[in-house]
């Protein structure tokens, strides 16, 4: 409580997915004042936007989590916009903030910005070990150069900025947007859409023995506030849940808590992405005590309940 009460803090991206739920996790810490910058008012790629609200402000730290995200296909389709957006955004906000001498810049990366063929589990060590997955490679490269930056402008300025690689994120008010959502949400919303259609199959794109990690929103949120209150130092570290399932797992596990009961169809000529991904999450633990709480089960029964409120919701609406 004593840590956040006296600072002023912006969150990018705060009334998004995951700022929602750091946003909530900061207002229970007892925040001095928080600040949400709507991109209406403030466009996070231009740099006189940055400075109006940081003299506006004042901030004396910055958790920066506001980015172009979206699956594999909204990735092959914005290749260009996602790299750009990105890097802009995250490269303008800690120049910014280091001229306005903020006190302290939490940068999330994605894990996405590990090699293709990454050693399992992902140690932070492996991290410039090879080129990342083609399909998200420019948004993760976006994302990794902000880590040379933070590294670079702690030895050259001393500014106090960290670096988060969280896995793959889920849960409520996730985007569940058929042509930008990651899997969990686009799985979701296919069998509950398939059950009240009364459609016997859906199609799921690859083959499905692509492995992942998921790490349910109010943990990463946790995970976040924890860094940014006890971690200073300028290695990078891993966000994780500390396990791996494959895709025809998941889907089958998910298709077993909506209640579809119908046939899954796998389209294999629809890329599978990285073969595997999880993390170490070990340095989290050491550094800040992090240790996700969710299991995959029950992240994903709220999902579900979540989501399905909400579409009982927008019909009767």
């Amino acid at each position: 409580m004593s840590f956040w009460k006296g600072h002023r803090v912006i969150v990018t991206g705060g009334a998004g997915f995951l700022g929602s739920f750091v946003c909530q996790r900061l207002a229970e810490a007892g925040v001095g004042e928080l600040f949400v910058p709507r991109s209406s008012e403030y466009d996070l790629r231009e740099k006189e936007a940055i400075q109006r609200l940081f003299k506006k402000t004042k901030p004396t730290l910055v958790i920066h989590l506001a980015g172009s995200v979206g699956g594999i296909g909204a990735n092959r389709k914005n290749p260009g916009k996602y790299f750009y957006d990105n890097a802009i955004m995250g490269i303008q906000l800690i120049e910014c903030a280091r001229q306005f001498k903020v006190g302290k810049f939490v940068v999330t990366g994605t894990v996405c910005a590990y090699p293709k063929f990454c050693p399992v589990p992902f140690r932070e060590e492996d991290l410039w070990e090879g080129y990342p997955e083609e399909t998200n490679a420019p948004y993760g490269i976006a994302k990794k150069i902000l880590l040379v930056q933070s590294q670079g402008y702690r030895e050259q300025y001393g500014f106090n900025s960290i670096f988060l690689l969280p896995v793959n994120l889920y849960g409520p008010k996730d985007n569940f947007d058929p042509e930008s959502s990651h899997v969990i949400p686009a799985l979701i919303r296919k069998c509950t859409e398939a059950n009240r259609s009364g459609q016997t199959w859906i199609e799921c794109w690859g083959s499905g023995t692509a492995t992942r990690e998921f790490l349910y929103v109010e943990d990463a949120a946790k995970g976040i506030v924890l860094a940014a209150e006890h971690y200073d130092k300028s290695d990078p570290v891993n966000l994780g849940a500390g396990f791996e399932i494959s895709i025809k797992e998941l889907t089958e596990c998910i298709a077993r808590l909506t209640g579809f009961e119908g046939e899954i169809r796998w389209n294999t000529a629809y890329p599978d992405g990285q073969p595997r991904r999880s993390l170490d999450a070990s340095r989290a633990a050491k550094e800040f005590g992090f240790h996700a709480q969710v299991s995959l089960e029950e992240g994903l029964k709220k999902t579900i309940d979540w989501y399905q409120n909400k579409f009982a919701e927008d019909q009767i609406g």
